[in-house]
């Protein structure tokens, strides 16, 4: 049995607190390793050691430390299929899915190379009699990350990257789920010149979580997962009187307007609902076709598609849809809410509940299900379900639609498949959802733009990755400058007035 570890001060750091947590495989069911839970203490020396390099790091010029992520960046392409393999052995997505998770991933890392221009401050000239003002962006200290398993690479990259580019040293608190690939992304930053410190990982459960948002020197956390928890960061991190942003929950709405191009639609259902096992923030969980001949269109199309999904092992290359959610406890809430949604009046039109793959029968899969005639109070339509289960709401008309997503709770993504730029304008407008696909059904902006959701998706003023990751690790300040000057009158030197 593997015996994972922290990585503190540039080395592989045993645990000491006697915790453990189990890391699962899901496709077999195993355990396949133990994974060390922090305590208070072995936080607090992480953050010692972190505070202590970042005055270095800082030092560092923007410019250095962006030739460190651009190595960083040749290393991840160099390990891409290591990583993925790892990360698929953790978290049961398939090898390509996995390499998505790296590559979006390393797309920020891309981004943040350009961190000598986003640092640059503001300068006016004579902005009085000999006063000169100017501002500059400099790093906060100490920031922390509290990362999700769904995305065990590339969520950590959205975080530690800009932060170290700002000049802060980082300690990443990723999912006791999928912790290895966070240990070896920051084995790759220190071979890419990173010094020892700046960025490090403490493993742990809601201990460590808690010494993080209480530790006076972290000066800001970011937080990805569950909305509830997302709540409990930001009112603990806040009241701490840091700065904190987190992104909760989400329940994925895709309007299929009349005109849409229903082999489009269908075939962006099946991606966006189905891929990751359902296991993406992202994720369309309610499809919401306008009008009962757009709806049965669309299940006519669905459900064909569904049935030739492939469920399976990672091993199994190309030949699998989609992998085993992540543990056996995700199985059992993704099938008691199915059962809700049969209880609760809703039509299963494609039910996966029997699934079992032989060899595998250990394993945390689950097959895919298609619900029609969904209805707002149900269960499997408020609460997001992380699954491979799709629920289709009918709505009678557009403005119909649109109230159903804009009246949900989770306002993260959304979408809306039609043919007429009018209808697409309009929603877009109209929608109070943080990102908007039209014809794209995972609305996820590349790393120069930002990422973030509304309503009880997101907490905080800053999105993450593109230009508000760097106003997030940084702190702005502004100097007023008045030197005075002299004119040399018979050989002494005499001082103008100021005023």
């Amino acid at each position: 049995m593997q015996e994972l570890t922290h990585y503190i001060n540039g080395a592989h750091v045993k645990g000491q607190s006697g915790r453990f947590a189990d890391v699962f495989n899901p496709a077999t069911g195993e355990v396949q390793a133990k994974l060390p839970l922090a305590n208070a203490e072995e936080l607090a020396l992480a953050v010692q050691i972190a505070s202590d390099a970042q005055i270095g790091w800082a030092a560092t010029n923007p410019q250095r430390r962006a030739r460190v992520l651009m190595k960083f960046v040749d290393l991840l392409n160099r390990d891409m299929d290591k990583l993925a393999e790892a990360l698929s052995r953790e978290h049961g997505k398939t090898i390509p899915d996995a390499k998505g998770d790296v590559q979006r991933g390393l797309e920020v890392v891309e981004y943040c190379i350009g961190a000598p221009q986003m640092l640059k401050g503001e300068f006016t000239d004579g902005a009085g009699p000999g006063i000169d003002m100017y501002s500059m962006r400099q790093p906060l200290g100490v920031s922390a990350g509290i990362t999700p398993f769904n995305f065990p690479a590339m969520i950590p990259m959205w975080m530690f990257a800009p932060a170290i580019a700002c000049g802060n040293a980082f300690i990443l608190k990723p999912s006791e789920r999928a912790p290895s690939v966070p240990l070896m992304l920051v084995e790759l930053l220190e071979e890419a010149g990173l010094p020892k410190g700046v960025l490090q990982v403490v493993n742990g459960d809601k201990e460590a979580v808690d010494a993080i948002l209480d530790h006076p020197v972290i000066q800001s956390v970011g937080f990805v997962g569950s909305t509830p928890i997302a709540e409990y960061i930001y009112g603990r991190g806040c009241s701490n009187g840091k700065r904190v942003q987190c992104f909760g929950g989400a329940k994925n709405h895709m309007i299929v307007m009349p005109d849409a191009d229903m082999d489009q639609a269908a075939d962006a259902l099946i991606g966006a609902g189905y891929g990751a096992a359902g296991e993406r923030c992202m994720a369309i969980s309610v499809a919401v076709p306008v009008g009962d001949e757009t709806a049965d269109r669309l299940i006519e199309k669905l459900v064909p598609r569904i049935e030739k999904l492939k469920v399976g092992p990672y091993t199994a290359g190309n030949d699998v849809d989609y992998g085993p959610v992540v543990t056996a406890a995700a199985k059992e809430k993704i099938l008691g809410l199915i059962n809700s949604g049969v209880e609760q009046g809703a039509e299963l039109v494609v039910d996966g509940r029997d699934f079992q793959l032989q060899g595998y029968e250990d394993g945390f899969f689950v097959g895919p299900h298609l619900f029609d005639k969904v209805t707002p109070d149900m269960d499997i339509y408020k609460q997001e379900i992380f699954g491979p289960v799709l629920s289709t709401v009918r709505a009678e008309t557009y403005e119909e639609a649109l109230k159903l997503a804009m009246d949900h709770e989770m306002g993260n993504g959304t979408a809306i498949f039609t043919r007429d730029g009018d209808t697409a304008r309009d929603f877009a407008h109209r929608i109070n959802i943080g990102m908007v696909g039209i014809n794209v059904p995972i609305p996820v902006p590349l790393a120069y733009h930002t990422f973030g959701g509304w309503k009880k998706s997101a907490f905080g003023d800053l999105n993450q990755h593109g230009p508000d990751a760097f106003k997030f690790y940084t702190r702005t300040k502004t100097v007023t400058s008045r030197w005075p000057s002299g004119l040399k009158e018979g050989g002494e030197f005499h001082f103008k007035a100021m005023d």
